[in-house]
């Protein structure tokens, strides 16, 4: 017999966070999170989400042994700014018993019952920059920080109780020894004349802060027509800056503006984190963090982790100005491999972006919905 119980102290939510360390104790493919930075994910007290939003963490026992977990979120802006009544899930694991994987969506769905939602989708974060979707392709590749991994089996599991695929997400990746200068070079300066834009080349992590509100501004105007999006608060903005920009390299951020020095178009790279996360083993101390810092000052892979183009300036040809400034930091730092992460497989736009590079895909993955 499976039991339920919802994780409410600071000891449950750790064992929600720490049930995937045994989940995946014996894959080379599994990237642990830092236990402290997701307990502050899902901290009340912490995470300005939850000005908008609702979550509650459930644990999933058998034998008196823990076989599962799932967070049940409600977004408040999605569903009374956008009429969308969805009742999201993620951090979704589980042992392969359909009667474990049965019990957790059961309770995701009675919640969304109780607040009068439509369907359930997931697994999904809060918001678009959280992770998003089982994979089910790639097993045999190492999951990005950015990712979640899972076991071959859990797609069965989101059939077996019924549910159907909403979205599909596609994540590539192409040797640095694809992108030919000459597919941009020539362009970028006629369109930087044309429109009057200059590139933001920076050095210090300080640099970047005067334009980070104005950038995540602009992620929600040039990602509004998109089906998974929600907005980005200003109280967010705070939460993300202090989380994601330290871990990045300032030289990987390039912004574009224009004679006005309005912000249209910026791009941000992050140094591959993978290995040194698996080294780390989920902690920053002792040993933890110099792993982390090697990573981003040495690693030669990167990840694009995201673009945008304000829509007045969509289709003119921006992105081969961040292209040549990537091409010229990359060329110095010896980059060898980039990796996008996952990506709307409908959205023609940004594939069209990224067609010269010859990119590969390695890794699906999908959300799953039911109406309840």
């Amino acid at each position: 017999m499976v039991t339920v119980k919802e994780a409410t102290s600071k000891k449950d939510l750790k064992t929600f966070v720490k049930f995937t360390f045994k989940l995946y104790k014996d894959s080379k493919y599994w990237v642990p999170p830092i236990i402290k930075q997701e307990l502050e994910t899902f901290n009340k007290d912490k995470n300005p989400i939850f000005k908008d939003a609702e979550a509650r963490f459930f644990l999933a026992y058998k034998n008196n042994e823990i076989v599962g977990r799932i967070a049940a979120i409600v977004n408040w802006l999605e569903i009374n700014n956008q009429q969308i009544k969805k009742m999201r899930f993620g951090w979704f694991d589980f042992i392969d018993d359909l009667e474990v994987s049965k019990a957790l969506l059961e309770t995701v769905e009675n919640i969304g019952r109780e607040h009068q939602l439509e369907y359930a989708e997931g697994p999904v974060g809060f918001s678009n920059l959280d992770k998003v979707g089982v994979m089910t392709e790639g097993f045999d590749s190492i999951a990005p920080m950015i990712t979640w991994y899972n076991h071959p089996y859990y797609i069965n599991h989101y059939i077996a109780h019924g549910y159907t695929i909403e979205k599909q997400y596609s994540e590539s990746k192409f040797p640095f020894e694809n992108v030919k200068p000459e597919a941009f070079k020539k362009a970028q300066e006629l369109i930087k004349r044309r429109y009057k834009l200059r590139a933001l080349r920076f050095t210090k992590t300080e640099e970047v802060m005067p334009y980070a509100d104005k950038m995540f501004d602009l992620f929600n105007e040039s990602y509004a027509s998109l089906s998974s999006f929600v907005e980005i608060t200003d109280l967010q903005k705070e939460y993300f800056k202090s989380k994601f920009i330290s871990f990045v390299n300032p030289e990987y951020i390039k912004f574009v503006i224009d004679e006005n020095d309005k912000l249209i178009g910026f791009a941000i790279v992050m140094p591959k984190f993978a290995e040194a996360l698996q080294k780390a083993k989920g902690k920053l101390f002792p040993i933890g963090f110099s792993h982390i810092l090697k990573a981003k000052k040495n690693s030669k892979d990167v990840i694009f982790y995201l673009i945008g183009i304000h829509p007045d300036y969509q289709n003119k040809g921006v992105h081969a100005v961040i292209f040549n400034e990537y091409y010229e930091t990359f060329t110095k730092k010896g980059i060898q491999t980039c990796y996008r992460t996952p990506e709307l497989e409908d959205n023609e736009a940004i594939h069209k972006i990224w067609k010269h590079f010859d990119p590969k895909v390695y890794k699906r993955r999908k959300t799953f919905k039911k109406y309840l």
